[in-house]
This record gives C-alpha cells, sequence and structure tokens, in this order.
C-alpha cells in the first residue's frame, strides 16, 4: 500500500487498494459474519475498480454488505460498488456449528484474526 501510494504521489499512477476481509462461497465462522465478501460482490467491486475513470490512490475494503462490520467502507462508494450479498442469511447456521469465541483472544480481539493468535514462525 505505501509503495502505491508512493507511485501516485510521485508520478500519478492510480491505483485502488482492496482490503480483502475473508472472500469465499460462504461465512465459515462467526468471524467471518463480520468480514466476508461474497464471490458475486468481489467480481462487481474487482470491475469498479478497475473501470472507474479516476481513482487517485484509495483504499477500499473488500466485504459484503453485512449486518455485522469492522470495517467502514464509505471510500468504496466513490467507485460506484454496492454489495449485494450479505453474511447475515448464514448467521443461524454458523452459530449452530462454532462455538460463541473468547473475546480476550488475539483471534477475535484483533483484526488479524488467526494470524494474530498464530506467534512467530520460530515459536
Amino acid at each position: 500500500e505505501d509503495l502505491a501510494r508512493y507511485y501516485y504521489d510521485k508520478f500519478g499512477i492510480e491505483t485502488v487498494v482492496i482490503r480483502i476481509g475473508s472472500c469465499f462461497e460462504e461465512p465459515r465462522d462467526r468471524r467471518m459474519l463480520a468480514t466476508w465478501m461474497s464471490y458475486g460482490d468481489f467480481i462487481e467491486l474487482v470491475g469498479r475498480a478497475l473501470s472507474v475513470p479516476r481513482v487517485g490512490y484509495l483504499v477500499v475494503y473488500g466485504i459484503s454488505d453485512n449486518d455485522e462490520l469492522f470495517w467502514d467502507n464509505r471510500a468504496a462508494r466513490v467507485l460506484g460498488y454496492r454489495p449485494q450479498d450479505n453474511a447475515e442469511s448464514f448467521r443461524a447456521e454458523i452459530e449452530a456449528k462454532t462455538p460463541v469465541p473468547d473475546p480476550f483472544d488475539p483471534a477475535t480481539r484483533f483484526v488479524g484474526g488467526g494470524f494474530c493468535a498464530a506467534g512467530h514462525y520460530e515459536d
């Protein structure tokens, strides 16, 4: 992201940075109820990012229109992105098959999820 920003500031090369939460056919756990992006919404967002006439340097989140969200994605409106899917339709199924996460677990508390809980590879 920093390199893309540098190239925009120095050379005017426009970039859309898409921070993808989790892109799967359907959410797999409770955390993904907030981070999930459907394949259809992914295709729409990438298409918008590639076709909008002027973007400058823009950071957006790759998420569907979920009721529960980690991130404010208003910046994606500049692209005309209006997600169609919502993880809420999977909530009952997900909650029935996955336990309530420990609120103190780094995988729950931090945006990095499981990466935050995994520790260093040499540990």
